[in-house]
């Protein structure tokens, strides 16, 4: 589910002449029956509100004054996010602007009393803003508006406003309407907050709302999600420069690529993307790849495993997303704890509604093909997965069968796209995809039927050297260098660069001398490393004939001071 909470203004869009009629309290309660959480956002004083509006407690949470005061009907807790002006400001519109209401913050009158409050916040020399509601004039604390009372109500309840749907009519919902994932405006609304609004109900007031809760009992607004385009992930451009850009909800991704394809960019830029729209990823790193981003926090390394429940503690934020670092697990148990962080994710996703986004990197060593489909927690509604693997052909059935966007890099892209294409039984013609240049990507969007894209693929805003701790500390596994001297006496693997330099150093003469002679060290840190400046360092050192005696240690520090430092 995708939304899983309605913010309602309550004026003008719930309410009519002030009143709510009874069928439309009767599909807020169908409504809160589906699961989903009810937030009332409104203008009014509280005590007003209950007074006309009795049925108030139905709500899940009240945000009145125009944002700044939150209520919990259940407990009757009341938090204030700012302060009433002063009584010397207060006294001075009553004697000049009536009828006037006075809140625990808000103090609001009518129109045309506009330039008298005005006056009044500039002869206190008082920091406060005015905002107009179809004839009302608002006073509240800066900063304090529609959209900063459902964000705070929202983090009190660890939702996100991703899943939030919002729906109002006037001009102090517009930035409750914007803040929203979308944004809904009744067709008696002002035009512009019409102008602004994602859909337009076809009729007014609580019918309005009786009309989009009808929609999302249907199909969680679906049918929606074109007009949804400012929430779009932008992965790229079209050879025809056209933006290429895929919804940020329903996809099932695959990023296929082969070692220096541009798949470790690409992810990169993927995970830009969703950070800067508060999009919340969990990313399951198999081997200790990705560095911190901003907005996201690391747990495990190359020594201690996480816990299923500490990943789950962290998300409980929705602004923060989670890198979870299984480095420390052995292969075997890979697929183990995957299964298990799955099923309690799915779990949460249908809780909360978040993380937004479940990202498996190395997916092949977690989602094996050898083993049975039925072993993987698949939930039914299988959305916003992002799966990177060398190959299509070393993922599981259970998920292959579930991808609906295929990204294939490298030079082996052709070959991705064919084997997928087969194992999915979905023809293409021999001549749909060509090599690629550094730099592109085929993309296949299969669920709309078309042969795949060519794009250019975006560059994130930081490139980062996301293998470097990797290869310093983690398991290189195949890409191993093995010390074996000159007749195969020794086979010592150094599984990364710090064992490699530990190894070096204790070695007899003639093995390290073998290797130097074989140009062994240059190749390995050349085409397993990929560190070409390290790697022509090391060759003109292996060149070096008349400082041989040298040269293990001048390696060693190369080493030591790219990659400990």
């Amino acid at each position: 589910m995708r939304y899983l909470c309605l913010a309602a203004d309550y004026d003008g869009t719930l309410a009519t002449h002030g009143k709510v009629e009874q069928e439309v309290i009767d599909a807020l309660y169908r409504l809160k029956a589906s699961t989903r959480l009810l937030i009332l956002v409104t203008g009014r004083v509280l005590d007003e509100l209950k007074v006309d509006f009795p049925e108030y407690e139905l709500f899940d949470r009240i945000v009145a004054e125009n944002g700044a005061l939150l209520y919990n009907p259940a407990t009757k807790e009341e938090r204030l996010l700012g302060e009433r002006p002063p009584a010397s400001f207060i006294n001075e519109l009553h004697q000049q602007a009536k009828p006037l209401s006075v809140g625990k913050v808000i103090v609001a009158t009518w129109e045309p009393h506009q330039n008298t409050v005005l006056e009044a916040i500039k002869k206190e020399g008082l920091e406060l803003q005015v905002i107009f509601n179809k004839g009302a004039v608002m006073v509240l604390p800066a900063g304090i508006n529609k959209a900063k009372g459902l964000k705070e109500t929202l983090k009190e309840l660890n939702l996100s406003l991703h899943n939030v749907v919002a729906v109002g009519d006037a001009e102090n919902d517009n930035a409750m309407l914007q803040a929203a994932e979308c944004a809904v405006a009744v067709s008696n609304a002002l035009p512009a907050v019409q102008h602004h609004a994602d859909w337009v109900t076809a009729h007014p007031h609580g019918k309005g709302v009786i009309e989009l809760i009808d929609r999302l009992l249907e199909n969680d607004l679906q049918d929606l999600d074109c007009h949804l385009t400012r929430h779009y992930l932008h992965l790229g451009q079209q050879i025809s420069s056209a933006d290429f850009s895929v919804c940020p909800y329903g996809p099932n991704i695959l990023l296929s690529g082969t070692t220096q394809s541009g798949k470790s960019t690409m992810t990169t830029f993927i995970l830009e993307k969703l950070l800067e729209k508060n999009y919340q990823f969990c990313l399951i790193d198999p081997e200790g790849d990705y560095l911190q981003l901003p907005g996201s926090v690391r747990i495990g390394d190359n020594e201690h495993a996480p816990a299923v429940e500490e990943v789950l503690s962290l998300l409980n934020n929705p602004l923060q997303s989670v890198i979870v670092c299984i480095l420390a697990l052995p292969l075997d148990d890979r697929p183990r704890f995957f299964n298990s962080l799955l099923s309690a994710l799915s779990q949460m996703r249908k809780e909360t509604g978040h993380p937004h986004w479940i990202i498996a990197d190395e997916a092949h060593h977690m989602l094996p093909a050898p083993a049975a489909p039925s072993y993987y927690a698949i939930p039914d509604d299988f959305k916003n997965f992002l799966f990177i693997s060398i190959s299509t052909e070393g993922m599981n059935e259970a998920v292959l069968n579930k991808i609906t966007l295929l990204i294939s890099m490298g030079e082996d892209a052709a070959k991705a796209i064919s084997a997928f294409s087969r194992f999915r039984n979905i023809p293409l013609p021999d001549n749909a995809v060509a090599p690629l240049q550094k730099g592109q990507a085929w993309v296949w969007d299969i669920t709309a039927g078309n042969e795949p894209v060519l794009i250019k693929t975006g560059t994130p805003a930081h490139l980062q050297q996301r293998h470097k701790k990797k290869y310093a500390t983690g398991d290189m596994d195949y890409n191993s260098f093995y010390f074996r001297g000159p007749e195969n006496k020794l086979n010592l693997k150094a599984y990364n660069l710090m064992v490699f330099t530990q190894m070096a150093a204790g070695i007899d003469e003639e093995t390290w001398r073998y290797h130097l002679k074989r140009k062994d060290y240059s190749n390995w840190l050349r085409h397993s490393v990929h560190d070409e400046e390290l790697a022509g360092l090391v060759n003109s050192i292996e060149n070096d004939e008349p400082h041989v005696e040298d040269s293990r240690h001048t390696i060693i520090e190369l080493i030591n001071e790219r990659y400990t430092a």
